[in-house]
């Protein structure tokens, strides 16, 4: 009976232990997982207090301010615009224009003054000298060396002559324009034309005809007035890249001696360099459509400090990329300064790897 009392006692101890111990390792693994838990937290908080640092400073070189004090200029009358009965070039305002307008006037309508007067006289005197009243037995002669000679080498030399200033106005339309140039994107669309100025960062706008009343109200000439006109700065060379977006047009200026056309899926170029301030007109010279005639160009030409306050009130940079690039240099420090914190923000983020191991440990224990 004691032998059997004594294994009915061992029995009941060893349940007992095993029931302990069941009722021990939960209690363990539990305080395990929160200490696994608050430490992975604070980790995140690293980065995330150095992002606002650098923020600020990026956010204010890539947004300049806007400038309040463009004012759009009133156009004169008679300037960059027709006139009634006009019968001569507008007045030009650029170089390559004033060569064409001298080149015009002061050699090739002179020439052709000459030349026309000259076989006006010749055919009236050949009616009288040889009409058939005055000779009734008609000359045999055929031809005439000497004439034939005079007649052709006068007309080579007249080319000749003419033929240098316009092959060298040719030439100086097209140069490749200078490096300091002001580069805009001209692009043709049915019907109105968009303006972007890349190295300002200005995106494309668009100008589009004003209505009689908003033209009358702005002072500005009907069917040339537009809500939104393309402005570049006084003496600076400006390059136009001209392209279309679904059928040709013509960007033409009359006062710059400009014409080029915008053709779809091609970069054409042209420059010009505007020297007096003032508001000039065009339209596009190529049948486009049925508002064709409803497609006015106008070119405002400020003063530098007003043009760059306009760039300004476009959110763009009036010094172009060029003011860009000590931002980027200044780039690197803003990334370098947080280094030396590297090293004290390493053990918060290899805390959470080591937490994770604690609790498989723990898991097994419980299992069994």
């Amino acid at each position: 009976m004691k032998s059997l009392k004594t294994l009915v006692i061992a029995a009941a101890l060893s349940l007992g232990a095993v029931a302990a111990g069941h009722a021990q390792a939960p209690a363990a693994a539990p305080a395990a997982a929160p200490a696994a838990t608050t430490t992975a937290t604070p980790a995140p908080a690293a980065p995330d207090a150095a992002a606002p640092a650098a923020t600020p400073s990026a956010a204010t070189a890539a947004a300049p301010a806007g400038d309040a004090t463009y004012v759009p200029m009133k156009p004169t009358p008679g300037v960059g615009q027709p006139v009634d009965a006009g019968i001569n070039f507008q007045p030009q305002v650029t170089p390559i224009g004033e060569t064409a307008y001298e080149f015009n006037h002061y050699l090739l309508l002179p020439v052709i003054t000459f030349i026309t007067l000259l076989v006006l006289g010749l055919l009236l005197w050949a009616m009288f000298r040889y009409r058939a009243k005055a000779n009734p037995v008609p000359s045999k002669t055929t031809h005439n060396t000497f004439i034939e000679i005079i007649w052709t080498a006068i007309p080579v030399l007249i080319l000749a002559v003419i033929a240098v200033p316009s092959i060298r106005l040719l030439a100086a339309q097209y140069e490749p324009p200078k490096k300091d140039a002001l580069t805009i994107k001209v692009t043709g669309y049915q019907w109105y034309w968009g303006y972007a100025y890349p190295d300002q960062g200005i995106g494309e706008y668009v100008s589009k005809i004003l209505s009689e009343d908003q033209a009358k109200a702005a002072g500005e000439p009907y069917h040339l007035a537009v809500d939104n006109r393309m402005v570049v700065p006084v003496g600076r060379q400006v390059k136009l890249i001209i392209t279309g977006a679904d059928v040709i047009h013509s960007f033409a200026v009359p006062a710059f001696w400009t014409k080029m056309d915008a053709v779809p899926g091609r970069a054409n170029e042209t420059t010009f360099t505007p020297m007096k301030v003032g508001v000039y007109y065009g339209q596009c010279s190529e049948l486009c459509g049925v508002d064709h005639g409803y497609m006015p160009i106008a070119v405002e030409v400020l003063p530098v400090d007003k043009w760059e306050a306009w760039v300004r009130s476009r959110g763009g940079n009036p010094a172009g990329p060029v003011a860009a690039a000590p931002v980027a240099a200044a780039a690197p420090a803003v990334t370098t300064a947080p280094a030396p914190a590297t090293p004290a923000a390493a053990p918060a983020q290899t805390a959470p790897e080591a937490a994770p191991a604690a609790a498989p440990a723990a898991a097994p224990a419980a299992k069994k």
